[in-house]
């Protein structure tokens, strides 16, 4: 039975979410379906994505678009969002959105009566919530390419199943952790076989210099050597080090070398102090292994206690991933 979505987000908890996409019945309707290529739907979602990104206060860490569905590691700034200003709030909202004609008058600085500002504050209130808001992140991403892709089809009815996938992510380990499963999906799916040709990735976005990526100036920055921890604006990590851990885990991952570890191991993997077995393990399973939470058992619980459960599956691979 579907689980609604408040019971699976608490950014009193944490703020970052793995988030997957499906087309339905997991056709290839943003690749090659039906002898026809609807590769360029992958373009779409990438456009839409630097779009909304540059509206909400959600930022993109890590993502991957695939023929038949996509990935996003994205991070809830609910704090910036509650520091807008009423005209700030009303502008990104206006970027996605018709505004209502009493809305459009208090930007006019027109002369309003009280019930109307009053009109215009609850409006302005219920915009900000959406605005860090991940159903709603996501609504707007998916709706309009459901459109177009329709409207190109010459068709009615769903494009993407009927709800995204989540996981909430408790520590920064697990929140690189996916960012790195994320960027090596294409590697994984046998349509790329470098980072430098796994088109429509961030890690593609981030490690080429020449990347036309529209979503190359949006993605949540690194700290670089200051290693700033829990800070909301950065990755709390080098980006040098994150691409050599990413290269090194996609050539572990190798079906004909089960096990073999590599000597030379990334400092950001001793850094976050995680077993190389456990951390190759969880790259090429993790959508298997883990359900909706990934993090330390403990701060499980916390999670379950800020949405009122009383437990979530997978806390035994979460004890011997994190602890």
């Amino acid at each position: 039975m579907p689980v609604p979505r408040k019971a699976l987000v608490s950014v009193d908890t944490t703020p970052s979410y793995h988030v997957v996409s499906r087309c339905v019945r997991r056709t290839f309707l943003c690749g090659t379906f039906e002898n026809k290529d609807f590769s360029h739907r992958r373009d779409w979602i990438e456009h839409r994505l630097k779009e909304i990104a540059k509206v909400f206060a959600i930022a993109v860490t890590s993502y991957a678009i695939m023929p038949n569905h996509y990935h996003l590691v994205v991070r809830i700034q609910r704090q910036q969002a509650k520091i807008w200003d009423s005209h700030e709030v009303i502008h990104r909202w206006k970027a996605l959105f018709h505004l209502p004609f009493l809305v459009e008058r208090f930007i006019n600085k027109d002369l309003m009566s009280d019930a109307e500002l009053d009109f215009v504050r609850a409006k302005v209130a219920l915009w900000r919530e959406r605005l860090y808001d991940l159903s709603w992140f996501m609504r707007c991403l998916n709706e309009k390419i459901a459109r177009m892709a329709n409207a190109e089809d010459g068709c009615t009815g769903h494009f993407w199943e009927s709800r995204f996938k989540s996981q909430a992510l408790l520590k920064d380990v697990a929140e690189i952790q996916l960012m790195i499963y994320v960027d090596l999906n294409p590697i994984r799916a046998g349509i790329a076989d470098s980072l430098e040709t796994s088109d429509f990735t961030s890690i593609q976005a981030r490690s080429d210099c020449n990347s036309t990526s529209p979503m190359k100036k949006l993605l949540l920055p690194f700290a670089g050597d200051s290693h700033q921890i829990n800070d909301p604006n950065h990755i709390s990590y080098n980006l040098i080090e994150y691409i050599q851990l990413v290269e090194w885990t996609g050539r572990q991952i190798n079906p004909n070398k089960r096990g073999y570890i590599s000597e030379d191991i990334p400092p950001l993997l001793a850094r976050l102090q995680m077993s190389p077995s456990i951390w190759l393990r969880n790259c090429s399973k993790l959508e298997r292994i883990y359900h909706r939470v990934i993090g330390p058992a403990a701060d499980i619980q916390q999670f379950c206690d800020k949405l009122k459960q009383k437990w979530l599956r997978g806390l035994t691979p979460c004890r011997e991933a994190f602890g």
